[in-house]
């Protein structure tokens, strides 16, 4: 139970890549990590492109990123959706300004873009947005997953394994 007395925002919303949701915030559990689904509303379910629900915890308002160790953001379509919120982009900006744990695998670098977090970092993600990754300074590695610091990157669902193995190794130190 390496991962006892975390706490983690998992960000949900609608069209959320299911198993890039789901398979990390259940590792992480099973290492002892309290997880919580953010999303717009508290209480609200949210179903993934492939039909699987997720019921969020807390309102995106409802949360001060302070109390919390990491945060996740799952891929999919949801990161086009979660990054119109300043809600969301300023949690992303406080978790990198304090160096905790950012993790995001596929479509969920726009967040990060949007977060203004990625110039000079070292970065995957699905090879779809390798050009806005780039257009936002970062550089772009065609790889499973990389650490750059805090910030814990991947590219897709069969990388799931070396991505969270590796999140959760950069929130155990």
């Amino acid at each position: 139970m390496r991962l006892a007395n975390k706490k983690v925002i998992a960000l949900v919303s609608a069209e959320f890549e299911d198993l890039e949701l789901w398979y990390p915030v259940l590792r992480l559990q099973e290492e002892g990590a309290e997880v919580h689904l953010v999303g717009e509303k508290a209480n609200e379910t949210y179903i993934g492109k492939y039909g699987v629900p997720a019921t969020s915890d807390f309102a995106f308002g409802d949360i001060k990123s302070d109390d919390y160790d990491a945060i996740l953001v799952p891929g999919g379509w949801s990161p086009d959706k979660l990054r119109r919120y300043p809600e969301v982009l300023q949690m992303v900006k406080d978790m990198h300004e304090k160096e905790k744990p950012i993790g995001q695998i596929c479509h969920a670098g726009w967040v990060l873009i949007s977060a203004k977090i990625l110039e000079g970092r070292n970065v995957t993600s699905t090879p779809g947005i390798k050009d806005d990754m780039e257009n936002a300074g970062a550089i772009w590695h065609d790889v499973p997953v990389i650490v750059d610091g805090h910030i814990v990157s991947s590219r897709r669902p069969p990388d799931l394994p070396p991505y969270v193995k590796a999140f959760a190794d950069v929130l155990a130190d």
